[in-house]
């Protein structure tokens, strides 16, 4: 339900965030898999697996899709004029590229969770929603916002006559932001529901409360601050550099920044992960919690 040049992050990042949120279940998962005696699950049926795509079919690629039909000219960041400068190929890569980049997410998540390195996991969340915010305020030329907030390509090109207030207005009134805020409600609603649903469910499994350091509605926030707060102001910051520094100064000063904010053992950000209370241990660990439940 975004334009396609950040779709395919966005999906990505949608399934590395499903996979965190359910991490902890994740973890019980794999010793059921992997466990003593025969084997009686498959890790295929994996139903946090499920679920993320079937979100990924029946939610992100037919609401994608409709506002494509509706508006090619803005889904397509104004590359298209109308449908027919939409090739038929973009379509068949387009819905297919969607669940492939969300099972792409969730499994680089899932793998950083098992083996103990939730951060890492919580990265590819960042790294995700960065790309998207990024692709969306600064584009490839500066001006991905005006692409965002203008429904054509006339619209675009009259940008720079009319004030930004006139073309944001613009923007809210016409039919494509009506169609993005209803297909948006369903999709961030449902969104947002399952992974503070997995967080809360994860919490209530044994040894959850001891890994989470604050009072659930806290950590919630904290969750959704990191998850989508830190990579819109990122992005933010990476588009200034840019403008001030050119491409190359700018995104190696930004790509400097960002390893001091994130990288380190004693880091700000590091320490509000540890607050939400994502598995830190290898999947293998806690057996005795297992035996215990």
């Amino acid at each position: 339900m975004i334009q396609i040049q950040a779709a395919l992050f966005w999906s990505y990042a949608i399934g590395a965030t499903f996979a965190l949120s359910a991490g902890r279940q994740l973890q019980w998962w794999e010793r059921s898999v992997r466990g003593q005696g025969p084997r009686t699950r498959s890790r295929a049926a994996d139903p946090y697996l499920a679920l993320t795509l079937l979100f990924a079919a029946v939610m992100l690629v037919p609401t994608g899709l409709f506002l494509l039909w509706q508006n090619p000219s803005w889904a397509t960041m104004h590359v298209a004029r109308d449908h027919d400068g939409v090739w038929a190929g973009l379509v068949l890569f387009y819905a297919g590229g969607i669940i492939v980049a969300t099972l792409l997410g969730f499994l680089a998540a899932r793998l950083f969770v098992l083996v103990g390195a939730g951060y890492w996991a919580y990265l590819q969340t960042v790294g995700g929603h960065f790309l998207l915010f990024g692709i969306l305020i600064h584009g490839w030329d500066g001006h991905g916002y005006r692409r965002l907030l203008t429904t054509g390509r006339d619209a675009y090109a009259d940008w720079p006559r009319e004030s930004v207030v006139n073309n944001v207005l613009d923007f809210l009134t016409s039919g494509t932001f009506l169609a993005l805020l209803i297909l948006g409600a369903g999709v961030v609603g449902t969104m947002l529901a399952t992974e503070i649903g997995w967080l809360l469910e994860g919490w209530r499994l044994p040894g959850a409360d001891e890994d989470r350091k604050v009072a659930r509605v806290a950590a919630v926030a904290v969750a959704a601050a990191g998850v989508y707060g830190l990579p819109f102001v990122g992005a933010l910051a990476a588009s200034a550099l840019v403008r001030l520094l050119g491409w190359p100064a700018g995104l190696a000063l930004f790509a400097a920044l960002a390893g001091v904010v994130l990288l380190p053992r004693r880091s700000p950000v590091r320490l509000l992960y540890g607050l939400v209370g994502v598995p830190h241990r290898h999947w293998r660990a806690d057996v005795e919690l297992i035996r215990a439940a």
